[in-house]
């Protein structure tokens, strides 16, 4: 019995030194700096202002999906052949549309992303009031006996029975 317990845990120790090597050899290197710090700054502040498609709630700049890398290596080159800030989020909002801004531009096609919120908090409050009035207004409402009613209740209350 103890000889079988050994063999087990000797096995699985084996087994935990051989998947920590494997795991360490698939590790991936962290990619370089680029060789211009300037550049590389210019870099992080572009892709600071763009999304990353994967993650689609982290900037290009704090993602690490494979296409941010890819994406982060093309602005590299845009950077590279001198081209401004504006020409190269135009270049990406070009290939992949306004999505790509963390602040797309006010045009027709994005004016539901900029005004929608503020509209439907418009429409929200118009609602709530509306419908606090009517239950205020429903509330002040008295209702009214007939005299036949207010006879019919009073021999209720005097009879002392229940209808």
């Amino acid at each position: 019995m103890k000889s079988t317990y050994r063999l087990l845990k000797t096995l699985f120790v084996a087994a935990c030194l051989v998947l920590s090597g494997v795991t360490t050899a698939m590790a991936k290197e962290a990619l370089p700096m680029a060789q211009d710090p300037v550049l590389e700054k210019r870099l992080i502040l572009i892709s600071e202002e763009l999304r990353c498609l994967v993650c689609q709630n982290e900037s290009l700049a704090s993602s690490r999906a494979e296409l941010a890398n890819d994406l982060r290596e093309e602005v590299r080159k845009l950077i590279a052949q001198n081209q401004s800030d504006q020409q190269i989020k135009d270049y990406l909002v070009t290939r992949y549309g306004d999505f790509v801004l963390y602040r797309p531009q006010v045009k027709p096609l994005t004016w539901v992303l900029w005004f929608g919120p503020f509209l439907l908090l418009v429409v929200a409050v118009w609602g709530m009031f509306s419908y606090v009035r009517q239950r205020q207004s429903a509330q002040t409402t008295v209702a009214v006996l007939s005299d036949a009613d207010r006879r019919k209740a009073q021999a209720i209350l005097n009879s002392g029975d229940a209808p």
